[in-house]
């Protein structure tokens, strides 16, 4: 298909007297067009089709119906009809009242040519440049930052059934590639085993029978991948997608001892950052939170706030998988909003994001006040008049000096727990054994002189000590307070857009709809500025809201 790009046009004077009759108070549809204009251009997505070739409907009115589509909840075909038969949405595409619209499978070719250039950040940017534009935009203020769990589209597996459907997605694969092949090695048993879909309970209950379904399915895996890898098989059949899934899932899962295929120990696989955990979303994985776990991908928000006189706006959407942690995704936030032109003043967060170095980091490179608790230090050495405080540090020439006066003998840069660079300081025993105070001092065995542990640059140590100071006193907790309403906001993403599961398969697709979501949040909560919708406030329950102040 090939794009001849339009400006976008006035709307007709029929579509607009017939909106207008029909909708006396105006939509959301209607008063986002006629607030933000025309927010997409054809030239925006050029590059994404051909110059020669059969024309295509307006990529960006295709891209105001993706959005549309979230803010609504609509379904494809649900869209496509929405083209069709509402004026409102012919008014806000500027159509003619006989304009046909396009098929519903439209939107599902424009979203993979979407997925494939990351353009789920240019529909984004055009709801913010319009928003800016039109003075709705501040972003030099406030901003704050939460994440939420995404779950994969494909249902969760309990180990025996991922097995079972690798190895069945690969026997479909080769029975359609090559089935005269498949039919000659294909074991009589397999039909029975993987003709239909597995679950769960169709296997056994009791532990040992399990383990031997999951030892059979393991042969059985092995003797397909040994088949198609042989060389007399086909060459074609090795560059199948669901058999290269095929061969990861055997080499974590399974090797050989003895010659007899058994199940790896859990110590023995790979970390859960490379581990498959769906033959039908290969890019998907198990993420852990506290009590939470769960198959797919995570989605941090950034939304402005803290401005009374416009609405907080969502100008960032990173995707990760779901073993991403959220303290490695600060400098691409920053980096992005920077490229937004929306890097704030001050960013909050909650503690799963900061540290010193990011905040310093922050600071230093983007002029952004990373806030966020930081963890505390929950040494037994850490307190008291013994604490790290405690000590004199001479930055300059390497040295430490305890409150009784011992000078440290040792001073050497290493990792922590985390793999973060630290400065180990060892205190002697010899001047540790008979010190009066060595039992408030050190927790440890006797024969061992106290240690303490510094961050390797002195800026990063001086500012882990003021921020912590910081943020036990009563003024910056009472400012804290702001970043709650970013949870606000994951509701309103789950309970209108639903956020919490994705629609499609792997990161290209899932982090487009995320974008989309951040698009249709921004013109829900602008058309609830432009109609004067106050904010949701915190709900409280009767009881809590008896608690003595």
């Amino acid at each position: 298909m090939s794009m001849q790009p339009k400006e976008p046009g006035e709307i007709p004077a029929e579509t607009v007297r017939v909106a207008r009759a029909a909708f006396p108070k105006g939509s959301l549809v209607i008063r986002v067009r006629d607030e933000l204009g025309p927010m997409f251009r054809d030239e925006d997505f050029a590059d994404l089709f051909a110059s020669r070739g059969r024309p295509a409907w307006s990529p960006a009115g295709l891209a105001l119906v993706s959005v549309l589509q979230f803010v609504e909840g609509l379904t494809d075909r649900q869209a496509a009809e929405a083209v069709r038969a509402r004026i409102d949405f012919k008014y806000a595409l500027g159509l003619h009242l006989d304009d046909p619209g396009f098929d519903f499978s439209v939107l599902s070719e424009f979203r993979d040519r979407l997925a494939g250039a990351d353009g789920g950040r240019r529909v984004m940017d055009g709801v913010l440049v319009a928003a800016r534009d039109k003075g709705l935009l501040k972003s030099a203020g406030r901003a704050r930052t939460d994440s939420s769990h995404v779950l994969s589209s494909a249902r969760e597996l309990c180990w025996l059934e991922q097995m079972a459907e690798t190895l069945r997605a690969a026997l479909n694969a080769l029975a359609q590639a090559a089935p005269d092949w498949l039919s000659e090695i294909a074991e009589p048993d397999w039909f029975k085993h993987y003709a239909t879909r597995a679950e769960d309970s169709r296997f056994p209950k009791a532990r040992a029978k399990r383990d031997e379904a999951g030892a059979r399915i393991g042969r059985d895996g092995t003797r397909l991948l040994e088949a198609v890898l042989a060389a007399d098989a086909p060459a074609a059949l090795r560059a199948l997608d669901e058999v290269e899934i095929l061969r990861r899932v055997w080499v974590q899962h399974f090797h050989q001892v003895d010659g007899e295929v058994t199940r790896r120990g859990p110590k023995d696989r790979p970390p859960g950052s490379m581990r498959l955990v769906s033959p039908y979303d290969p890019e998907a994985r198990v993420g852990v939170k506290r009590d939470t776990a769960w198959d797919g991908y995570k989605v941090h928000l950034t939304e402005t706030c803290g401005e009374v006189d416009v609405p907080n706006l969502v100008v960032n959407v990173a995707t990760t998988v779901a073993t991403v942690a959220d303290n490695t995704m600060n400098e691409e936030i920053h980096t992005s909003l920077a490229a937004r032109d929306c890097l704030p003043a001050e960013h909050w967060v909650d503690a799963g994001y900061p540290t010193a170095a990011h905040v310093l980091a922050a600071r230093t490179r983007h002029g952004v006040e990373l806030h966020g608790p930081l963890a505390a230090n929950t040494s037994q050495q850490a307190k008291g008049a013994f604490g790290i405080d405690a000590f004199t540090i001479d930055w300059e020439h390497g040295q430490a000096t305890c409150p009784n006066g011992a000078d440290a003998t040792q001073w050497y840069p290493r990792t922590d727990s985390k793999g973060l660079p630290v400065i180990r300081v060892r205190f002697p025993a010899s001047r540790c054994g008979p010190c009066p105070d060595r039992a408030s001092c050190i927790n440890s065995a006797a024969g061992r002189g106290r240690e303490i542990m510094l961050r390797q640059q002195q800026a990063e140590h001086d500012a882990i000590r003021s921020i912590r100071a910081e943020q036990q006193t009563g003024a910056w907790k009472e400012r804290y307070k702001i970043r709650a309403g970013v949870e606000g906001t994951i509701s309103q993403a789950v309970g209108r857009c639903g956020l919490r599961r994705t629609r499609y398969r792997g990161l290209a697709k899932t982090r487009l709809q995320h974008q989309l979501t951040g698009a249709a949040l921004n013109l829900a909560r602008i058309d609830a500025h432009l109609t004067g919708t106050p904010r949701a406030r915190t709900r409280t329950s009767h009881f809590a809201a008896l608690c003595p102040v």
